[in-house]
This record gives C-alpha cells, sequence and structure tokens, in this order.
C-alpha cells in the first residue's frame, strides 16, 4: 500500500490519484516483516464468482461480487474496484478472497472478504490468476 502520508492517496475518502501512479513498485519499499504467524492468520481461500452487480453508490467505479467459497464458507459478498473487466469476464472466474478481515460498510453495501489482486502503478487491479480448477474453498498458502 502506498504511504498515507502521500498527497496521493487520501485514507479518509479511500480515493486515488492514479496520475500520480501511487502504486509505483519503483517508488514503494519493503513493508516490515510480519513473520509466518503473521501470514497465516490470514485465511486465503479460492472462490468462483457467481454473480455480479453494478455499484452506482460507490465512490469510485467498482462491482459488488458474489463469490461461492464451498460447503463451510459458502457465499460471501465484497465490493472490488475491478471495473477493468467486463462483468461477463468475472461471472465464473476463480479468485483468491482473504475471508478472515471482518465486515466493512460500503456506501450502505456489507463487504464480507477482500479479492486479491496486483496493482498496477495507477492503482488498477489485476486479479490474481489460479492455476487450474481448484474446488470453491480450496486454502491459499
Amino acid at each position: 500500500m502506498a504511504d498515507p502520508s502521500s498527497p496521493a492517496v487520501h485514507p479518509d475518502r479511500h480515493h486515488l490519484d492514479a496520475a500520480s501512479r501511487p502504486f509505483d513498485p519503483a517508488r514503494l519499499p519493503p513493508k516490515d516483516e510480519v513473520g509466518a504467524a503473521g501470514f497465516f492468520a490470514l485465511d486465503l481461500r479460492v472462490g468462483r464468482v457467481t454473480d455480479v452487480e453494478a455499484f452506482p453508490e460507490a465512490r469510485d467505479p467498482a462491482w459488488k461480487l458474489t463469490v461461492d467459497f464451498g460447503p463451510h464458507l459458502g457465499t460471501l459478498r465484497t465490493s472490488a474496484k475491478v471495473t477493468n473487466y467486463p462483468a461477463e469476464d468475472l461471472l465464473g472466474r476463480q479468485v483468491v478472497g482473504a475471508v478472515n478481515l471482518g465486515r466493512k460498510r460500503i456506501a450502505g453495501f456489507v463487504s464480507e472478504f477482500l479479492v486479491l489482486g496486483g496493482l498496477e502503478p495507477d492503482g488498477t487491479v489485476r486479479l490474481l490468476e489460479v492455476d487450474g480448477d481448484l474446488a470453491p474453498g480450496s486454502v491459499v498458502g
């Protein structure tokens, strides 16, 4: 994540100034070491997108995604700034989600997990790819 004190990032509004390239890898120092326990505390799972809805109430362009995470976790919903993908390309796609971060209300919508992706220098999200067809709920480690 970019330095919150940077003028390119406005944490109170969760809005980026894309022109300033806030996620340029050449400008981002590594984060502090958290150790294996910090990583393994995250519950990262593979899920399949079952529904995509427009989210016009969101401050920045976003989709509401419904994702099947298998029999133990069930179906969870999230708001994702991945409108660089058409809805039809997201439907049926496997994604990776952090499912134990807690819920967050975004413009009246309750987001239940964080979908993971790599960030282009301007903040555009490129979703992580799953190699092969894994069962919904498969653990990422």
